[in-house]
C-alpha cells in the first residue's frame, strides 16, 4: 500500500485548481479566470485498492500585500512542510524565468514534478523549450506536460505522482473525499458566482461566511453573509432593486443543490466590514487561520 501528501505549487491562474479537479474526477474547488481565486488549502483524497493519495490545492504563490495574503501564503507553507511530492505546476505561456525564481524560493525538501500546463495554447517549438528550460532544474526530479482543462495527460501524471509516494497506511477512511465540511464549500460556491459576476476589486474584498446549514424534511435552509470592506461595494454587490445579489442567489442555489445533492434553500446578507483583510481577529473569524 502506498500512501502520501501531494502538494501543488505555482503562480496564481496556472491552473492548480482545474488540476485538482481533474485528478479527483470531482469540483472540489472553486475556478474562475481572475487571479488569487484559491485562498485556502484544499485537500482531495483519492483512495485505491493500493493506494491513497491526498491531493493539495495551494493559493497562487505571490508576495503578500496584506494580512489576507499573509494567511493564504502560510497556507502555502503548511503544505509544504507535510508533503512527500510536490507538483510544479507552470502555465506554459507564462514567464519562465519568473515562474523559476518562484519554484527555487520554495526550497523543497522532497522530490518534485514539473507539470507544464495548457499544452493546447503552444506549438511544439515552445513546448520543446518549456521541457528544455525546466528538465535541467535542481528541483526536477521529472517533467511532464498536460493540459488539465482537457483532462490529456492526466493518467500519465498519476503514474509518475506513484512512483514518489511513500509505502504506508491510508490517513483517511476510503469514502472521504476531503477533510473540509460542506459548509466550507457552500461559502467557496457562493464566492466563485462573486469572482464571475462582478468586475475589478469586488471579489478581492469579498469573503463569505455561512452561519446556518439546516437539514429540513424536504430542503437544506442556508444562509450566510457576504463581507465585504464598503458601502459602495455593499451597493455594486446588492445591484439595482437587489437585481444582482438575487441573479448571485440563484447561480449559486443550482451548483449548491448539485453538490449535496438535495433541494437548497438559500438566504444571502451582505454587510460591511472595513479593512477585514487587515484585521487578524476578523481572519480568524472568517476561516483564514
Amino acid at each position: 500500500m502506498k500512501s502520501g501528501f501531494v502538494s501543488i505549487f505555482g503562480r496564481p491562474n496556472a491552473g492548480k485548481s482545474t488540476l485538482l479537479n481533474v485528478l479527483m474526477g470531482e469540483k472540489l474547488a472553486i475556478v474562475s479566470p481572475k487571479v488569487q481565486t484559491t485562498r485556502h488549502r484544499i485537500k482531495g483524497i483519492i483512495t485505491e485498492k493500493d493506494y491513497q493519495v491526498i491531493f493539495s490545492d495551494t493559493p497562487g504563490i505571490i508576495e503578500p500585500k496584506y494580512k489576507l495574503h499573509e494567511k493564504m501564503m502560510q497556507a502555502v507553507k503548511t503544505a509544504m512542510e507535510d508533503a512527500d511530492l510536490g507538483l510544479l505546476l507552470v502555465d506554459i505561456n507564462e514567464k519562465w524565468e519568473e515562474v523559476n525564481m518562484v519554484f527555487e524560493s520554495l526550497h523543497l525538501k522532497v522530490p518534485a514534478i514539473v507539470v507544464i500546463n495548457k499544452l493546447d495554447k503552444a506549438d511544439k517549438a515552445k513546448q520543446d523549450s518549456a521541457f528544455a528550460f525546466f528538465g535541467v532544474k535542481n528541483y526536477c526530479k521529472e517533467i511532464i506536460g498536460i493540459s488539465a482543462l482537457k483532462g490529456s495527460q492526466i493518467d500519465e501524471l498519476k503514474q509518475a505522482i506513484l512512483k514518489y509516494l511513500p509505502e504506508g497506511e491510508p490517513f483517511f477512511a476510503e469514502d472521504e473525499m476531503t477533510d473540509l465540511p460542506t459548509r466550507f464549500f457552500v461559502a467557496e460556491m457562493i464566492r466563485e458566482k462573486i469572482f464571475n459576476l462582478y468586475q475589478e476589486e469586488i471579489p478581492y474584498h469579498t469573503t463569505v461566511i455561512v452561519h446556518e446549514f439546516k437539514q429540513k424534511s424536504t430542503l437544506i435552509k442556508i444562509v450566510a453573509d457576504i463581507i465585504v470592506q464598503r458601502e459602495t461595494q455593499k451597493g455594486i454587490l446588492l445591484g439595482e432593486g437587489g437585481k444582482m445579489i438575487r441573479q448571485l442567489g440563484t447561480e449559486a442555489r443550482k451548483d449548491i443543490e448539485q453538490f449535496v445533492g438535495q433541494k437548497v434553500f438559500l438566504e444571502l446578507f451582505v454587510k460591511v466590514r472595513p479593512k477585514w483583510r487587515d484585521n487578524d481577529f476578523m481572519l480568524k473569524e472568517y476561516g483564514y487561520h
